[in-house]
């Protein structure tokens, strides 16, 4: 590895304390936002693509990169009965992040190709957070922001499957209303960083630890990119990952450099920018962050997550 590889990774190991400057407690939901109960079917996505529990991890990582989605439910192929979830966290897992990689580490010795034509139910979240076809905005937003989550299926009285709600849904709603609130009010301070020369094992192993979606990758103090879940997951997805392998080794797919996977071009944001502004321009680009930049230098990060729950306490 570089030697500003190995410096921006011992960056990364210093967690940050600092908390956004408006750290306001615990949202009071009901006092907040009784102006937008009603359905969550009304903004939910009704046409929902599912997989089986059968269903290969390979397929159905593949439908989750070729539809851009971050979770796929799966449900049984007759009934609809929810069974479960995949997220793009249950793949990162799975790829040497954490317990899921015993399916590949113990039950296939390693072997990543055996490994990946598992059912996904070996993998998935089982009995997954859910709402019920006729809850309201708050119900969805007390779990959302309460236990960190960011989607959730709609499921009917009988636990069939009929909708899917996520962060995004929320934030397109919510942006609506105006905030006085500027980024610096909302983003997270508390970053761990990575290196474009870090493996991608280390990242895995990162996400999954500090439960992160994404991290910053930072070479000499300067921001070069962010790596993201999504990231990873479209690596396997596409197949790419096949393209390394040689003996079949899971060493052989997880040794791939940061700086080869990040995907698209970078966008940032600044401090004194409203949020309404910065919950407009993920809407308009399709994403999930923006790194926040003060003075050349990145100072913290700004989530959908982030935003949800600062509009909502507004």
């Amino acid at each position: 590895m570089h030697r500003n590889g190995q410096a921006a990774i011992k960056q990364g190991d210093r967690l940050l304390k600092m908390r956004g400057k408006l750290d306001r407690g615990p949202v009071e939901f009901k006092s907040h936002i009784v102006q937008q109960e009603g359905e969550v079917m009304a903004i939910a996505t009704r046409d929902v693509v599912s997989v089986p529990p059968t269903q290969s991890i390979i397929s159905a990582v593949a439908t989750m990169t070729e539809c851009g989605f971050r979770r796929l439910p799966v449900t049984d192929a007759g009934t609809k009965k929810l069974r479960g979830i995949i997220t793009s966290g249950d793949i990162i897992n799975f790829m040497g992040g954490g317990d899921k990689y015993r399916l590949v580490r113990v039950r296939h010795n390693g072997n990543f190709p055996a490994a990946v034509n598992e059912s996904v139910r070996t993998i998935m979240t089982a009995k997954p957070e859910t709402l019920s076809c006729d809850a309201h905005i708050v119900d969805a937003l007390q779990i959302i922001i309460g236990k960190k989550i960011g989607g959730l299926p709609i499921v009917d009285h009988e636990g069939r499957l009929t909708g899917i709600l996520t962060e995004r849904d929320m934030l397109r709603i919510l942006a609506a209303e105006h905030s006085p609130l500027l980024v610096e009010d909302v983003m997270s301070s508390s970053l761990k960083v990575t290196a474009p020369d870090s493996p991608i094992s280390t990242v895995t192993k990162d996400m999954t630890r500090f439960k992160f979606r994404r991290l910053p990758v930072v070479s000499d103090d300067v921001l070069f990119g962010i790596i993201t879940a999504t990231d990873i997951m479209r690596y396997l997805g596409n197949r790419e990952v096949f393209s390394r392998l040689i003996t079949g080794d899971v060493a052989e797919v997880m040794n791939i450099l940061v700086r080869t996977l990040m995907a698209g071009s970078l966008i940032t944001t600044t401090t004194e920018k409203p949020i309404n502004e910065a919950a407009r321009e993920m809407l308009q680009k399709n994403i999930g962050a923006l790194p926040v930049i003060e003075n050349s230098r990145l100072v913290g990060l700004v989530t959908e997550f982030d935003l949800v729950k600062a509009f909502s306490e507004e």
